[in-house]
C-alpha cells in the first residue's frame, strides 16, 4: 500500500475529507430523491412498481455502474479534483431537468445520464484518500467519507417531507439541482495531491498497463473476489429499500410528510454513527487481532441480522419495528469503511481507482439493480396475486437473500489468512 504524502494526518489531508464527504451528501441526495420523492411521484407520474423499480434501478444504475469503470480508469490518468467537478456539474444540471418529467420515459431519459456523471465521484474520492491516509487510518477516512451515504439520504428524506407538500417535488429538484452546479464551481479550484511524484508533470501510467495490472489483480486474489460478491450480496436489500417509503405509507399506515421526517432524522443520525463505528471499529479490530476486516463485518451482520429480519413483519407500534429502522439505517452506515478499505489493502495501488469502480459497479448492476428492479416486479406480482402485505414479504425475501454475504466474507477472510500464511512462509 503506497503511504500518503503528507502522513495522513495534515490538515489538508482532513480538509480534503471533508469537502469530499459534502460531495457525496450532495451525491446521495441527488441519487435518492426518486425514493424520498415515491409516494409524490408514483402518483404524480401514474407509475407502477414495476416502473418505478427500474427509475431507481436498472436504468440509473446499469449506465452509473458502467460508467464507473470506465472513470475509474480515468481517474487513475487524468486531473482528479477537475474530473469530479466537471461531473458534478454534469449530474447537477441533470437533477434540475428531471424536475420537468411528464411521465416514465422523460424521468427516464436524464437518469441515465445522471447515473453517468455520479459515477466518476467515488472511484475518484477513493484514490483521492487513498495517497493522503495511512493503512492504519484509512478504515476510519473511508467511513467519514461515506457518512455522505446515510446523511444524503436522511437529507433527502427530510427535503421530502418538509418541502414536498410545500413547493411540490419538481421545485425540490430544480432547488437541489441549482445547488450543485455552484459546489461544483468551487469544486474546480481544487489541486491534485497525487502521491510519490505522480503530479500533474509526472509521467501517467498507460491506459494498456493499468488494464493488465486490474485483471492480474482481480483475478490473482480469491481475498478480493469473495469481498466484492460480500458487498454485492449486501446490495440487495439496499436496492430493496428503494421501496420502504412506499412500505411505510401504504402498509404501515404513515402520513407521507411525516414519515419521511422522521426516517431522514434516523437515517442521518444512526447511519452516521454506524459509518464512524464501522471505519474506527474496524481499523481498531485489525490492530488489535490481526485478522482481516472482512471477519469484522461476518461478526457484524451476524449480530445485526435478527433485528433486520424481524422489523419487516413487525406492526407499527412494535418496539422492534422501530428498532430495526434504527438497525438497518446503521449497518449501511457501518458497511462501507472496512469494505471499501479492505478493497483498497487488496489491490495495487496504481489501479486503485479502477478497481473500486469495479466494485461499485458490481454493486450497483448486480446488488442494486436486482434488488430494485426484482422488487419492484415481486411486488407487482404479490398484488396480483392479491397476498397481503406484498411489501413486508418483498423486503424479508430481499433480507434473507442478504444474509448470504455472511458466508461470502467468512470465505474471504480464509483467504486473506491463507495469503498472510503462505507470505510469511
Amino acid at each position: 500500500m503506497t503511504q500518503p504524502r503528507d502522513g495522513g494526518g495534515t490538515e489538508a489531508g482532513y480538509g480534503l475529507l471533508v469537502l469530499l464527504t459534502l460531495m457525496n451528501v450532495l451525491n446521495f441526495v441527488d441519487r435518492q430523491l426518486l425514493a424520498s420523492f415515491a409516494n409524490y411521484i408514483v402518483p404524480d407520474l401514474g407509475l407502477t412498481n414495476t416502473e418505478f423499480g427500474l427509475l431507481t434501478g436498472l436504468v440509473f444504475i446499469v449506465f452509473y455502474a458502467v460508467a464507473g469503470l470506465f472513470m475509474g480508469g480515468l481517474a487513475d490518468l487524468v486531473h482528479r479534483p477537475r474530473l469530479i467537478a466537471t461531473a458534478m456539474l454534469a449530474w447537477s444540471a441533470l437533477t434540475a431537468a428531471s424536475g420537468l418529467a411528464r411521465n416514465f420515459v422523460t424521468l427516464a431519459i436524464p437518469r441515465v445520464f445522471i447515473g453517468v456523471g455520479e459515477s466518476a465521484l467515488t472511484p475518484t474520492a477513493m484514490s483521492l484518500l487513498a495517497d493522503r491516509f495511512p493503512p492504519a487510518k484509512l478504515g476510519f477516512a473511508t467511513g467519514f467519507y461515506y457518512m455522505g451515504v446515510p446523511i444524503g439520504v436522511g437529507v433527502s428524506l427530510l427535503v421530502a417531507g418538509v418541502l414536498g407538500e410545500a413547493i411540490g417535488w419538481r421545485n425540490c429538484f430544480f432547488l437541489l439541482g441549482g445547488l450543485g452546479v455552484v459546489f461544483s464551481l468551487v469544486v474546480f479550484q481544487v489541486k491534485e495531491t497525487r502521491a510519490h511524484g505522480r503530479g500533474a508533470h509526472a509521467e501517467r501510467p498507460k491506459l494498456g498497463e493499468l488494464i493488465k495490472v486490474f485483471i492480474g489483480a482481480v483475478r490473482g486474489s480469491a481475498a478480493l473476489q469473495l469481498t466484492i460478491l460480500g458487498g454485492v450480496v449486501v446490495h440487495f436489500i439496499l436496492g430493496a429499500a428503494s421501496f420502504d417509503q412506499l412500505w411505510l405509507v401504504r402498509e404501515r399506515g404513515f402520513e407521507r410528510s411525516d414519515i419521511a421526517i422522521i426516517s431522514g432524522a434516523i437515517a442521518t443520525f444512526s447511519g452516521v454513527a454506524g459509518n464512524l463505528f464501522g471505519g474506527v471499529a474496524s481499523d481498531r479490530w485489525v490492530a488489535a487481532t490481526g485478522r482481516s476486516r472482512a471477519m469484522f463485518m461476518v461478526l457484524l451482520l451476524l449480530a445485526l441480522l435478527p433485528v433486520n429480519l424481524a422489523y419487516r413483519l413487525a406492526p407499527a407500534d412494535s418496539v422492534f419495528f422501530w428498532v430495526g429502522i434504527v438497525v438497518a439505517y446503521f449497518q449501511l452506515g457501518a458497511f462501507y469503511g472496512p469494505t471499501f478499505s479492505a478493497v483498497q489493502e487488496l489491490c495495487p495501488p496504481q489501479v486503485r481507482s479502477t478497481v473500486v469502480a469495479f466494485y461499485i459497479m458490481a454493486l450497483n448492476v448486480v446488488g442494486l439493480g436486482l434488488g430494485v428492479t426484482g422488487s419492484g416486479i415481486l411486488v407487482d406480482r404479490l398484488i396480483a396475486a392479491e397476498v397481503t402485505h406484498p411489501y413486508s414479504w418483498t423486503l424479508f425475501a430481499f433480507t434473507c437473500l442478504s444474509a448470504l454475504a455472511i458466508p461470502c466474507y467468512f470465505l474471504a477472510a480464509r483467504a486473506v489468512g491463507r495469503a498472510r500464511a503462505l507470505a510469511a512462509a
